[in-house]
Order: structure tokens, then C-alpha cells, then sequence
């Protein structure tokens, strides 16, 4: 019976993904179709509200993630479904007040019923979390933890890799590691299903990993600079021989102008939304210690030009300038707060519009830590081809304490797959920052001696 289940699992895992979003569309529609009886019949408030839906809520689901059962963990498809509906409702409610307006010839625009939006958020959120939790058990109670081989270099790589694999017990069980140099290396990876080709030279990787092909194994692999570069990769054909062609010019002119176009006006918009919030910041600063409100750093930017980035307080004054740790006495009460929901990081908009920052690309890194990793990691000054961002790849898929080389192959690919798209992905992505308590998470006190002498411990 297992086994007939593991067979037909993809359509069973396509069934309950179609049930899930019925039903969450059909809450948003029924429960406002009780009073705009339109909806119920052929009509075009009918017609506009479904396709405004479902429209919306395709794009939000390609920013979010959908219901990818199996493959991920159950919160962060809960929060990535939530925040798809939520924003899905949104638009799906302005576009149905905007045709209850022209079909009742009102002269004014009016929010009917916002309450019921959170009404049946609510119960959007109970269904989600039942058929995820529930999804993830009938899934795992199919199919067992996938037997896992690593390969890598060194005990401080397979230390890195085993901790993050071992956080996905239910996808993965390390069964065995073994040293990429190991003579018996082609008699043991068809042993098992999935395997970790972890910090393994290029060459050799490249060796392991099509063995892995030729035995149909499944394989991971951490990037190297090559492989980000292929990203941006076209197919083009010089007579009948393929190439891969790889462009390394940076954004274009006319990319350049949209983005900073769209900086500006996303800055102003969010500067004046948040307002109320930065007062109310500036005035619990104030009353805990009296110091000043506005923290300044210098910090490097496109080209490796210096400016001041603009930051609330987090600290207190006049503290010793390193990273962060684990319970760092350094850091205020309020500035933990601040920290945790990314609210000092807002006077940068002010950094966006003078033109230091652009809102999305790689965080702007204090002076010393540049020229520390740029000794270990020479491709580190690859981030400096674009402004500074607020918010980025790396601040979304990472944490405060991702390791330096991992932080650059998320701003490299950033680089390399640039597009207005991708920016207005990454903008609504951050909100899930707010929703990962890890996001903030800091160094403790023997990674940070690390960190400080990288350019040593590192190479």
C-alpha cells in the first residue's frame, strides 16, 4: 500500500494543492458574495473579482511560494501561503469596491466591510495551517528520510553542512560522510539516494557530480564563483557549435535609470507610510537613554565609494564598533526590538534617495570587514558593481551570522539575475524577514572571534 502511494504521490500532492487554493478562494468569495449579490450571477463585478484573484494570486504565490509539501518545512509554507492570501485578498478587495462603485454610480470611493477581510484571513489561516501540518504528515508517513552521503574537504566543512542538513530530519538522514580524496568514493555513492558534494574542489566536483548522473543519484552542491556567473548564461550557436554566453557587464544603462526611477519613488512612499512608526522609535530612544536618535557608519557603495549610511540606534553610545553576539550588552532594550522587526534599518530610505543605496541589492559592510573579507574571499569586491540595498537576497534567504562566502554567493546572484521583477519580488520577500525569529540571529562569542581575524582562519 506504501509503495502504490509513493507512486502516485506527485498527483496526490496536486490534488491537495488544488484543494488548498479552492478553498481559499472560495472563503474570500462566498463570505463577500452574502452582500454584494452580483457575485453570485453572471456579471462583470463577478467576472473582474475572480480574474483580479486569481491573477494576483498567481504572482504572489511565484513571490511567496506555493504549497511545496514535502519540500519544505511547515512554517515557512505557512507564512508563504499567508502572506500570499493576504495580499491576494487585498487586491481582490479594492478591485471589488472599485466595481461595486461604478455599478452604483457613486461619485466616492468607500471600504466596505473591511472587518470581513480579517474574518476570513482567520479562517485562511486555519485552513492553510491544516493542510500543511497535515499535508507535511501524510507525506512523511509516505516516504521516509532520503539516505545521505557527504562528500567534502575538511571536519569544519562537514561540521557546516551536517548542521544544516540535520535541521531537515525528515527530508534527509546523513548515513555517511566520507573525504572527496577516498579511493573508494565510486563504490559508495550508489549506496544511497542523495548526496552532499560539500566545499570539494571544482575540478573534482565537477568529476563526482557526473558519476552522480551517470548512477541517477540526486545531488547538492554549494556554489563557486563559476557557477553564479552561468546564471546569466544565453545558448547561442556560432555555426553548429553550442556556446554559453557569459555576460559580466553589470546593469545597463537603460536599467540603471528604471531602477533608480522606481528607488525614489518606493523611498518617498515608504518614508511618509512610515512615519508614525519612526516617531514613535525616535521617542523610546530618547526616553531610555537620552542619546542621540540617528546612529551614522561609514560603509562602501558601487565602485567602492564611502558614505555615511543612517541608521536609529540600536546601541549604546559611544560602544566598541564590532558584530554582534549572543546577548550582546551592547545593545539597548529598545534597539532589540528595533532590531527584531528591521525598524532602524528605515532611514536608509533617506540613504536610497540621495543616491548612496538603491532599496534592493548587497547590505552595505563596515569598512574593516571589507578589506578582512576581501583577503580570504578575493570575489568580494564583485558586490561593489551595484549600489548598496536596504534588503536583498542575502537578508532574506540569510541570517545577521551567515558565514561571509555564503553572503556572496547570494549577492553575486542577485548581480547576475537582475530585473525590475526581481526587485519587486524581493521588496514583498522581506516581509517574511518580520516572520523568521533566526533572521536576526547573531554571532556568539567564538564565531565572532573568527569573523574578526577571517582573512586567517578562513583562506
Amino acid at each position: 500500500m506504501k509503495e502504490q502511494l509513493r507512486q502516485c504521490a506527485n498527483l496526490i500532492v496536486l490534488l491537495f494543492k488544488i484543494i488548498v487554493y479552492i478553498l481559499i478562494f472560495w472563503t474570500f468569495y462566498r463570505l463577500f458574495a452574502i452582500r454584494n449579490w452580483q457575485l453570485l450571477s453572471i456579471s462583470r463585478t463577478a467576472a473582474v473579482t475572480i480574474l483580479s484573484y486569481f491573477i494576483s494570486g498567481y504572482l504572489f504565490i511565484k513571490i511567496y511560494g506555493s504549497y511545496d509539501i514535502g519540500k519544505r518545512k511547515s512554517k515557512p509554507i505557512v507564512i508563504s501561503l499567508s502572506l500570499a492570501a493576504f495580499m491576494t485578498n487585498l487586491i481582490a478587495y479594492v478591485m471589488l469596491m472599485v466595481m461595486n462603485t461604478n455599478s452604483n454610480n457613486n461619485k466616492s470611493f468607500t471600504l466596505e466591510q473591511p472587518w470581513l477581510l480579517l474574518v476570513i484571513f482567520a479562517i485562511q489561516i486555519i485552513i492553510i495551517l491544516i493542510a500543511v501540518y497535515g499535508g507535511n504528515w501524510v507525506y512523511f508517513k509516505i516516504y521516509d528520510p532520503e539516505k545521505c552521503l557527504i562528500i567534502t574537504s575538511s571536519q569544519q566543512s562537514l561540521n557546516e553542512i551536517s548542521r544544516s542538513v540535520k535541521k531537515y530530519k525528515l527530508q534527509f538522514k546523513i548515513c555517511r560522510n566520507i573525504d572527496y580524496r577516498n579511493e573508494s568514493l565510486r563504490e559508495i555513492i550508489p549506496k544511497y539516494d542523495t548526496i552532499f558534494v560539500y566545499d570539494v574542489p571544482v575540478m573534482e566536483r565537477t568529476q563526482i557530480v557526473e558519476f552522480c548522473y551517470q548512477n541517477m543519484k540526486n545531488v547538492y552542491i554549494n556554489p563557486e564563483m563559476a557557477d553564479v556567473v552561468e546564471l546569466n548564461a544565453h545558448h547561442v550557436m556560432l555555426d553548429d557549435v553550442s556556446l554559453f554566453e557569459l555576460s559580466s557587464m553589470g546593469l545597463t544603462a537603460e536599467q540603471k535609470f528604471i531602477k533608480r526611477i522606481f528607488d525614489i519613488i518606493l523611498s518617498v512612499v515608504a518614508l511618509v507610510l512610515t512615519f508614525p512608526i519612526v516617531i514613535i522609535a525616535a521617542i523610546a530612544i530618547k526616553i531610555e537613554d537620552g542619546g542621540n536618535i540617528v546612529f551614522k557608519q561609514n560603509r562602501a557603495t558601487r565602485g567602492g565609494k564611502i558614505f555615511s549610511v543612517y541608521k536609529l540606534r540600536t546601541m549604546k553610545e559611544n560602544s566598541e564598533n564590532y558584530l554582534s553576539v549572543v546577548d550582546d550588552e551592547r545593545i539597548t532594550k529598545v534597539g532589540k526590538v528595533l532590531r527584531r522587526f528591521r525598524i532602524d534599518e528605515i532611514p536608509q530610505f533617506l540613504n536610497v534617495i540621495k543616491g548612496d543605496m538603491s532599496v534592493v541589492g548587497p547590505r552595505p559592510e563596515m569598512l574593516a570587514n571589507i578589506f578582512n573579507y576581501t583577503n580570504a574571499l578575493p570575489e568580494f569586491e564583485y558586490r561593489l558593481r551595484v549600489k548598496a540595498g536596504i534588503t536583498g537576497y542575502a537578508q532574506i534567504a540569510g541570517k545577521y551570522n551567515t558565514l561571509p562566502k555564503d553572503k556572496l554567493v547570494l549577492d553575486l546572484m542577485y548581480i547576475e539575475e537582475y530585473s525590475l521583477w526581481l526587485d519587486i519580488k524581493l521588496i514583498f520577500q522581506t516581509l517574511i524577514v518580520i516572520f523568521k525569529k533566526d533572521s536576526t540571529e547573531a554571532f556568539d562569542r567564538e564565531m565572532d572571534e573568527k569573523m574578526e581575524h577571517y582573512g586567517e582562519t578562513f583562506i
